[in-house]
């Protein structure tokens, strides 16, 4: 008797969603996004190309947009396209829209026997070992929850935020967007470490792009020079280079570690260290969601 009254429960919340689905869909979900796409990109013409569209067919769109609301919502201007003070009202509405499309496609893909779901990204640095203890914790604690998971660029992961296709995103120096918060999560520890026995040569040490601030900072500090041998842009292949032919370089210290236990790599003595703190970052609008609460709750508990 409980179980048919369950299917019936689970049936008419399908359906709920179909009609909110097709409600969203009526109202032209495209307008929407490409509003949000011009403010991001700045003019008509990189929306067109960040959306694989022409520049017509932008135009069409926000014009049918501007008809419908009664309202001019852009100017056009040498420096690019400017919010009129319309559109600048218009813009928290454009994006809770977008967001709730995202989460009603995401809630109708949502697996049989599982009560929420929450989509969560976050930068490939981050996914081993932080993320990947996450996700084991969330198997643990919250074994009803589904989770999409996307691993990307950090304007990636914002711009996924923006468009609710994310409800969180874990990163190492984010973007102040409006509408979004940002919460300390962990504060890594860069690191000089070696392969080589004693005092590394200069031309072996591999220089991470761990972000402007740092760039020159880890030259400077691992007494390098300021043309490295080995430039590269993703801390996980320098250090995967560095334990398949040898050098030396700045990576976190999460990372590193078991390499140090294991006696593959060495701390290099006197080093500075550099502090490298990882945020999570959401929608206000998301805050109050369980899933959501319950995301932060054991990325906090990892992180201690």
């Amino acid at each position: 008797m409980e179980a048919t009254q369950e299917r019936k429960r689970n049936n008419l919340l399908y359906e709920c969603k179909k009609i909110v689905l097709g409600q969203i869909a009526a109202l032209d979900i495209d307008r929407a996004k490409t509003f949000l796409e011009i403010i991001h990109s700045g003019n008509f013409l990189k929306a067109a190309d960040r959306l694989h569209v022409t520049q017509t067919t932008v135009s069409a769109r926000i014009r049918t947009l501007e008809e419908e609301l009664g309202r001019k919502l852009f100017e056009r201007r040498r420096e690019g396209a400017v919010l009129t003070p319309a559109g600048r009202e218009f813009e928290r509405f454009a994006q809770s829209f977008v967001q709730v499309w995202e989460r009603a496609r995401l809630q109708l893909r949502m697996p049989p026997g599982r009560t929420s779901i929450v989509a969560i990204g976050g930068e490939l640095s981050l996914w081993n070992p932080l993320l990947l203890d996450w996700l084991v914790w969330m198997k643990e604690n919250r074994p009803a929850t589904a989770i999409h998971v996307k691993v990307g660029l950090p304007d990636q992961l914002v711009e996924q935020l923006r468009t609710g296709v994310l409800d969180l995103a874990v990163l190492y120096a984010p973007k102040l967007v409006p509408g979004f918060k940002v919460e300390l999560i962990k504060e890594e520890e860069l690191v000089l470490v070696t392969s080589e026995p004693q005092d590394e040569d200069a031309t072996n040490y591999v220089h991470v792009d761990w972000g402007p601030q740092l760039s020159v900072d880890h030259v400077l500090g691992s007494g390098g020079t300021s043309e490295p041998g080995l430039l590269v842009g993703l801390a996980p292949l320098g250090l995967s280079y560095i334990l398949r032919v040898g050098g030396t370089g700045y990576f976190r210290m999460g990372a590193v570690r078991p390499h140090l236990e294991e006696g593959r790599l060495r701390l290099v003595p006197d080093a500075p260290k550099f502090t490298y703190p990882a945020y999570a970052v959401y929608s206000e609008a998301t805050d109050a969601r369980a899933e959501v609460q319950e995301a932060l709750t054991g990325l906090k508990a990892i992180a201690r």
